[in-house]
């Protein structure tokens, strides 16, 4: 590995351990480029669309990150690749929770508990809804200092919820949606007072937005993915946001590209979560 990371590369691959930002650290380089080159000639669309967002976000300001990955993640929706996935994937059936998030407030205190477990707190339009609800409330009162946001049972956040992929057939309103009902905008704005407590499976937006957070606390079983271009789209909760501004945009790109999971561990290692921790909410 050189002293001094090469300019004008997506991703640095080196073997060994414990390489520094922006290297990542493997076995055998060269295979898993290999793994990485066919991930991209099976999702050209989206890997290209996702290098473009990686490397126009340092001159953008964070709300504007989130604009472009919008953007590029509708057009995506739009394209042959995701239609052919939803096309594949089997029928499923949507699980609703009138509560899907509960508050609680102890004096300066607000604790946000993604509480579908039966779905592993998979994200839908209404967890959407109401995170913009309670981040709302949270960046609007100077009293509340300090955030808590967990989940309850296996698993933190599974990602996305696959029961509402492609429910929306026009793209230019979905960005419009994604966009004005946003929590990752509206957790920007009260990032310093929130801590994330991680857990089980951390999957695309489960990991995408918690990377928001001021402090990320994560269980020794959690376990990071970011799987959208296998489904032929980019991150899509604010992940090309938030993630580069921990890691750097080359192991994002390398996460999103590769498909790898990413250990608790190897999570405190690239500085993706700041401690390791017991959680009390499995």
């Amino acid at each position: 590995m050189p002293d001094e990371a090469p300019v004008g590369f997506d991703i640095l691959l080196t073997e060994g351990t414990d390489a520094p930002r922006p290297w990542v650290a493997c076995a055998d380089p060269r295979a898993t480029a290999r793994r990485i080159a066919d991930e991209v000639e099976r999702h050209p669309a989206a890997s290209v669309a996702l290098v473009h967002v990686l490397r126009m976000g340092p001159a953008l300001a964070p709300p504007d990150r989130l604009l472009v990955e919008s953007l590029a993640y509708s057009a995506l929706q739009g394209g042959a690749d995701f239609r052919a996935w939803l096309a594949a994937s089997p029928p499923r059936r949507p699980r609703p929770s009138a509560e899907p998030v509960r508050l609680s407030r102890d004096g300066d205190h607000l604790d946000v508990v993604l509480d579908r477990p039966w779905a592993r707190n998979a994200f839908d339009a209404a967890t959407r809804d109401a995170l913009c609800e309670a981040f709302d409330v949270a960046a609007a009162d100077p009293t509340i200092t300090r955030i808590d946001v967990r989940g309850t049972g296996p698993a933190f956040c599974a990602g996305g919820d696959l029961t509402e992929f492609g429910a929306s057939r026009d793209t230019a309103e979905a960005h419009r949606v994604r966009v004005s009902r946003s929590p990752a905008a509206l957790l920007l704005r009260c990032a310093a007072k929130v801590t994330a407590h991680l857990h089980g499976a951390c999957v695309g937006a489960g990991i995408e937005l918690a990377a928001f957070a001021g402090r990320v606390a994560a269980a020794p079983d959690t376990v990071i993915r970011l799987p959208e271009i296998g489904m032929g789209l980019i991150p899509g909760a604010g992940g090309t946001a938030s993630l580069p501004v921990r890691v750097g945009r080359e192991r994002t790109a390398y996460l999103a590209l590769s498909g790898a999971a990413l250990t608790a561990t190897e999570a405190l290692r690239w500085g993706l979560a700041d401690e390791i921790t017991e959680s009390r909410w499995h």
